[in-house]
Parts: structure tokens; C-alpha cells; sequence
């Protein structure tokens, strides 16, 4: 991602000390090990997760004929064959985003600890905070794909009637075995959402500070707020997007970005549009906007539509029309 970026690690206000983070070269230290072996072991499945969801084409067409002729048993287990693989599908994502929850929890277990501040894990630990910010680029680049794909909910809510159907005429399917009605219910209310992998990790770190009643919230909120920071500069700063090799890294970036800020809205009692919040939301909005609208749309959405403050009384009005 270019040589290293020098980034204040705190609002202008507070004149905070200046650290390098770099993205792209950082490995991991002896003490680092541990966590990243587990935590890339995680990685290494995301772009199989991607591809396998970038291939996801759906049954539609074998679901309709199936519906529109109930009688016919051909067509009945025509659809039904084709549902089938697409479920076991839909479970190996949902399995995954269990795995890269239990991969944040260790992230911010490493990345907030004491008796460094975050600032300070951040500097020390960068190999983790890249694996950090790898996990906010996939849940977001899975969660733009699935807005995409209506046939998800469509061929699972096919599975689970014609699974309930068969329940009542006393047939057992070998598919039980594979996905049965406790895991059908999870993976229904996981597909249900809108942004499905970010409102894993948001109900995850919202749970890891609720867990955690030793840690100071701000251990967690400072992490998130220092990330943002670090994003939103490597953005608007012309002699640093100048150095990156690939459009690629602006939107890893962009991603990461709005994922942190996701994540402290959700986190922070106050939120991230809050004047007093330590997140520049005005400068993370505008960074955004300056870019082409086809690259951005999904993430202004993703502000828009998956946090938790934008709509309170607190939130100042410009911020509020800056993303309408």
C-alpha cells in the first residue's frame, strides 16, 4: 500500500502524537504470532467466500416452475435438486462469519489490552492491525455482493417451506443432516439482514466491551476512532493516494474506514455523529463523496442505512444532509 503513512493518531483538536502504520508490509512481531497464525488462518478462506458468492446464481427458475406446477414431481425435485447445493452454500458463509467473529474478538483482545493505550498496540502491533482492517474490507465487500443477490432469501425461504412440507408428510431428507431446523433458524435471521457479516461483527464487538467490564469502553472506542483517522487521511491526502499502485487500495481504504466508524457507532453510547465524537464525520463523509459515485454508493448506504446514531437529535444537521 505505498511506503508508510505518517497519521495523527487523535483529532486536529488534541494535537495528538504522530504515528506510522502501514497496511500493505507490515509483519507480524514474536509477541504478534500467536493471534495473527489464528486469525490469518481465517483470512486465507475469504476469497474462496467471495468467489463462492460472486458465482451464487440462484434457483429462480426452477423454484417457479416448481410452484406453478405442484403436481408435477419432475419438476418438484428439478428445483429441489438445485436448491439443495445452494444451501450448503449459504451455510459454509454463515459458518464463516462465525469464525471471523471469534478472529475480531482476538483482534480486540490483542489490539486493546492493557497497559498500552490503543494508540500504542496500534503502533506495536500493526501486523494485527492489518488483519483488523482485511476483516472490515471482506465483511464489507461480502455484504455489497449479497445486497445484489434477492435470490439468497428467495431459494432458502423455498428450502425451508418445502423442508416444513415434507416435515408434516413424516419424510426425513439426508439435507437434515447437514442443515437442521436449529441451523436453518440462524442462518434465516443471519441472511435476513441487510449488511449480514457487518451486523456480525457490530453485535460482536458490541458484546466484546459488554464482556469486558474491566476494560475501559474507550480502550475500544479508541481503537476503532484511531482507525478511522488513520483511513480518512491516506484519503485525502494527495501526496499519499498519489503513491498507491492500484484503485484497489482506495477502496480497501474506503472500506475500512467506513467499517471502524460502523462499529463505533454501534459501540459508543453517544455514537459517531455526536460533536463530541472522536471521529471526524464531516471530513470521513467528504472523503468519500470526492470519489466516483459508483465506488461509494454502497458505503454511503452502508452509513445510512446499518448505524445507529445517524437519526438522533445530536446528530448536526449538515452531517444528516451530507448523506441524504
Amino acid at each position: 500500500m505505498g511506503n508508510l503513512l505518517k497519521v495523527l493518531t487523535c483529532t486536529e483538536l488534541d494535537q495528538g502524537p504522530n504515528f506510522f502504520l502501514d497496511f500493505e508490509n507490515a509483519q507480524p512481531t514474536d509477541c504478534e504470532r500467536e493471534v495473527w497464525n489464528q486469525v490469518n488462518a481465517v483470512l486465507q478462506e475469504s476469497e474462496s467466500i467471495l468467489t463462492g458468492l460472486q458465482a451464487y446464481k440462484g434457483a429462480g427458475h426452477e423454484i417457479r416452475d416448481a410452484i406453478q406446477n405442484p403436481n408435477d414431481m419432475l419438476l418438484q425435485e428439478r428445483a429441489w435438486n438445485s436448491v439443495c447445493p445452494l444451501v450448503i452454500r449459504l451455510k459454509k458463509f454463515y459458518s464463516f462469519s462465525l469464525k471471523l467473529e471469534e478472529a475480531l474478538k482476538s483482534l480486540l483482545e490483542s489490539l486493546t489490552c492493557p497497559p498500552y493505550t490503543p494508540t500504542q498496540h496500534l503502533e506495536r502491533e500493526q501486523a494485527l492491525a492489518k488483519q483488523f482492517a482485511e476483516i472490515l474490507h471482506f465483511t464489507l465487500r461480502f455484504d455489497e455482493l449479497k445486497m445484489r443477490i434477492p435470490a439468497i432469501q428467495n431459494d432458502f425461504s423455498y428450502y425451508r417451506r418445502t423442508i416444513s412440507r415434507n416435515r408434516l408428510n413424516n419424510m426425513n431428507l439426508d439435507i437434515e443432516n447437514e442443515v437442521n431446523n436449529e441451523m436453518a433458524n440462524r442462518m434465516s435471521l443471519f441472511y435476513a439482514e441487510a449488511t449480514p457479516m457487518l451486523k456480525t461483527l457490530s453485535t460482536a464487538t458490541t458484546n466484546f466491551v459488554t464482556e469486558n467490564k474491566t476494560l475501559p469502553l474507550e480502550n475500544t472506542t479508541d481503537c476503532l476512532s484511531t482507525m478511522a483517522s488513520v483511513c480518512k487521511v491516506m484519503l485525502e491526502t494527495p501526496e499519499y493516494t498519489s503513491r498507491f499502485n492500484s484503485e484497489d487500495t482506495l477502496l480497501f481504504c474506503m472500506r475500512v474506514m467506513v467499517g471502524v466508524i460502523i462499529l463505533y457507532d454501534h459501540v459508543h453510547p453517544n455514537g459517531a455523529f455526536n460533536k463530541s465524537s472522536k471521529i471526524d464525520m464531516k471530513g470521513c463523509i467528504k472523503v468519500l463523496k470526492d470519489q466516483p459515485a459508483d465506488n461509494v454508493e454502497g458505503l454511503l448506504n452502508a452509513l445510512k442505512f446499518t448505524t445507529k446514531h445517524l437519526n438522533d437529535e445530536s446528530t448536526p444537521k449538515n452531517i444528516r444532509t451530507m448523506l441524504q
